[in-house]
């Protein structure tokens, strides 16, 4: 139990128990419910007093001793105060230990023996309306206790009640006057009275002391004798807003405080100070805005512009070591441009490109390195964005804004001028992984995404912060200050230093279609038998029906890559697709249903013959295909069956394509099962001494391995001959092309696995491949394309 509590319960310990005054202060709290200033020790000592007034006739109730004056008040009585009115503080806001949010008003009454601060709370707050300064008034139904310096307060209770008096009753009460003091009178450390008109509203700032964090705001207030600053602090804040205080409107401030900061007298609210809006005497206030054309070095000048440009905020460490941001823009008006230098919380201002925004109170600097001028902006600087007024200047920068908008991504791929600057608002439509490369100054991180809106799409390189941005596919974005880079097939945009990924405005992404209505328009879905070469914009919906594992190769340029070949199927057909880099690592499995999004086509002549095939890249899209997809694409058994059609042997004529076979292999041939190659040429290797290819010159360090087992397939029907390659040689084989010439090599013996070859005769096997004619046996043969099953 605190000390406090002890000590009014020794007034009454001879009546009751310790836990009964426990019990009874509790059931004291809940009849009082959340009223913020009666604490434990208030609630406890009007318990005690109520219990001896009860039991004891109070002293106040004599003659001699009742309390008719401010100064015959007693602490913790309960009684009428009368006065005349000296002071009215603007009421306060102030949230209680329950979160509840409640208002207090300070008001000063005064009579011929001394002064009394009385204290309005929430429910008093309608009383004010009552009564102004200079009125006398009685309160009944307060509570005296103990204030700050042993001064004594009067604090209201729910039931409190105002009477307004005829001051003629009370003739030695002290008189109200009202004088106010002109601006340029002002003393430091004095209370006074101004009438003034605001030049100026500062934002809400911060601050932290003793571990606590604090606000404030600042007013630029002025009569027709100078200029002030007027500081509102904390919770009081919020009378700016309450009141609906604007710049221009003119004020009459009570009971402020005078500070000296530096060379000028400044005003600060207190709790007794009052604002009170009303029609003054006092000068029209016009802002003389200073065209950026005209800028000179100066100490307070307001400018108005476009933002034309707006930079991230940078954090910096100051030398006391905390942590500071700058930040940058540009604003251009009908005169010129200037860069804009933001501070600490003014760089936490929401401004966006194409906002209009005016700077008052800012420093203007020239700016050695880029001669041109330089807006500062410091601790009283005011900045509106997009102010309302219809000054002429206003309606110019807004017509420039129109040139600001972001460009249609159409006209950005008509454009040719490598290097410029354009903005684009979209919508995010392909996103690879970010991806880690080394360059001369470390380790960058490298992410490409593709942004379309309902005139096409572009490519969007993004590079090390950008690329760890967090984004999704669908996703709506602003770029701003990207810049055009011409790509292999079309234009692209490459995002740099001063590049600002952002939330779109509204008026950019009020036409911007939706995902799904994008995929609609810049794609046509088409089946696999009708695709061309050099086909753009095609959706395919498949299934893969083939599976090659990724392979990694050199390019021309030393660096890495990484193909994987890929079988499609719809109910037309098949077609192979090479897989490039990061689409090579995408999880695929025999049997999943994908939507492939603008592929190139492109056509092939080669050993395998002539055919289309599908080049996935970076501008490629495979994604699962959707319950609307696979509703019309046929199972995997069922594409096997309409793709690979089975026949039998004696049926397979020279052009027999993609058919499936099934019979027991015979005459397997074991001896030289394995072709050695060289990687650059692909020639059979004959190499010399200093392991050089006899057919290109070419270094070889690693041989490249060709798996391959000649022998027969037969079935009721006849036989044919057939010969298993690489992936297909392994599945038959059972082993690894590398296991394969591993024990090769250490046996020193091309025949090693000749007996295990040998034991393939008799298994039966599933085969989809091309039927051909061997010239070289002039015989039929079957070129396997795929294994499906291997029965032993």
């Amino acid at each position: 139990m605190k000390e406090e509590l002890k000590r009014e319960y020794e007034r009454i310990k001879d009546r009751m128990s310790l836990e009964e005054f426990q019990e009874l202060i509790e059931k004291r709290k809940e009849e009082y419910g959340d009223v913020g200033f009666m604490d434990d020790v208030a609630i406890a000592t009007t318990v005690v007093d109520e219990i001896l007034r009860d039991e004891n006739t109070m002293l106040s109730e004599k003659e001699e001793h009742r309390m008719d004056t401010i100064s015959k008040l007693e602490e913790g009585a309960e009684a009428p105060v009368t006065g005349r009115v000296m002071k009215i503080s603007s009421p306060r806001t102030f949230t209680t230990r329950k979160g509840r949010e409640g208002k207090l008003a300070n008001v000063i009454i005064a009579d011929n023996t001394g002064e009394l601060r009385t204290v309005f709370w929430t429910e008093n707050m309608k009383l004010l309306k009552k009564f102004s300064e200079g009125d006398v008034i009685r309160i009944r139904d307060v509570r005296i206790r103990g204030g700050f310096g042993g001064r004594k307060e009067a604090h209201l209770m729910p039931r409190s009640r105002v009477e307004v008096l005829d001051p003629a009753d009370f003739p030695d009460f002290p008189e109200y006057r009202e004088e106010i003091t002109p601006i340029a009178d002002l003393a430091e450390d004095q209370e006074v009275n101004v009438i003034a008109r605001i030049t100026g509203i500062s934002r809400v700032r911060t601050f932290e002391r003793d571990g606590r964090e604090g606000r404030f705001l600042s007013l630029e207030i002025m009569d027709e004798t100078g200029s002030t600053t007027y500081t509102i602090w904390n919770n009081d804040v919020s009378l700016v807003e309450e009141l609906g205080l604007k710049e221009g409107d003119a004020v009459k401030i009570l009971g402020a405080q005078t500070r000296r900061r530096d060379d000028n007298v400044t005003l600060t609210h207190t709790s007794l100070t009052r604002i009170v809006p009303g029609e003054y005497d006092v000068p029209e206030y016009s802002e003389k805005v200073v065209k950026i054309g005209d800028l000179h070095e100066m100490e307070s000048a307001t400018v108005m512009g476009l933002v034309t440009r707006v930079h991230d905020p940078v954090e910096f460490e100051r030398n006391d070591g905390t942590t500071g941001s700058v930040r940058s823009i540009e604003i251009t008006d009908d005169t010129g441009s200037a860069r804009v230098t933001l501070w600490d919380d003014d760089t936490r201002i929401r401004i966006n490109k194409g906002d209009i925004v005016r700077i008052s109170g800012a420093r203007v600097e020239f700016d050695e390195f880029n001669q041109s001028y330089r807006i500062n902006t410091n601790f009283n600087t005011r900045i509106t964005v997009n102010p309302e007024s219809d000054g002429s200047l206003l309606k110019v920068l807004e017509e420039y804004r129109e040139h600001l908008r972001p460009l249609k991504i159409a006209e950005i791929l008509e454009m040719e001028d490598e290097g410029e600057e354009v903005d684009v608002a979209g919508r995010i439509f392909s996103l690879s992984d970010p991806r880690e490369f080394e360059r001369q100054d470390g380790t960058g991180i490298v992410r490409s995404m593709e942004l379309a809106d309902e005139t096409g799409r572009i490519r969007v390189s993004l590079w090390d912060e950008k690329a760890e941005k967090p984004l999704n596919v669908g996703d709506a974005v602003r770029i701003e200050n990207a810049r055009i880079r011409l790509g292999l097939y079309s234009v692209e945009l490459n995002t740099g230093r001063t590049t600002r990924i952002v939330e779109p405005l509204p008026e950019d992404i009020e036409d911007l279609p939706s995902f799904e209505e994008l995929e609609e328009m810049l794609y046509t879905t088409k089946k696999i038998d009708e695709l061309e070469e050099d086909d753009r914009n095609i959706r395919i919906i498949a299934r893969v029906v083939d599976l090659f594992d990724p392979r990694e190769f050199q390019r021309g340029d030393g660096t890495p890559g990484l193909v994987r070949t890929v079988e499609f199927a719809d109910d037309t057909g098949s077609i192979r697709a090479s897989l490039w880099d990061d689409a090579a690592e995408k999880p695929l499995s025999i049997g999943d249903a994908v939507r492939i999004e603008n592929p190139r086509v492109i056509y092939r002549d080669d050993m395998g013959g002539e055919r289309l095939e599908l080049s996935i890249g970076r501008n490629s899209r495979i994604e699962p295909a959707t319950e609307r997809d696979i509703s019309v694409l046929p199972s995997f058994e069922e594409l096997q069956e309409i793709l690979y059609p089975h026949v039998n042997i004696e049926d397979l004529q020279e052009d027999s394509r993609n058919v499936m076979i099934k019979g027991e292999l015979t005459e397997m041939a074991g001896r030289r099962i394995l072709s050695i190659k060289c990687p650059s040429c692909n020639e059979r290797l004959e190499l010399s001494d200093e392991n050089i290819c006899n057919f290109c010159g070419a270094l070889v360090d690693e041989p490249r391995y060709l798996l391959m087992i000649p022998g027969r397939i037969m079935d009721d029907t006849g036989e044919v001959l057939i010969t298993f390659f690489g992936r297909e040689a392994e599945k038959i084989l059972g082993m690894s092309t590398r296991e394969v010439v591993d024990i090769i090599n250490q046996s020193a013996d091309e025949s090693a696995l000749e007996e295990r070859v040998e034991d393939l005769n008799g298994v039966t096997v599933e085969v989809i491949g091309n039927a051909d004619f061997d010239e070289y046996n002039e015989e039929p043969r079957f070129i396997p394309r795929k294994v499906v099953k291997v029965e032993l």
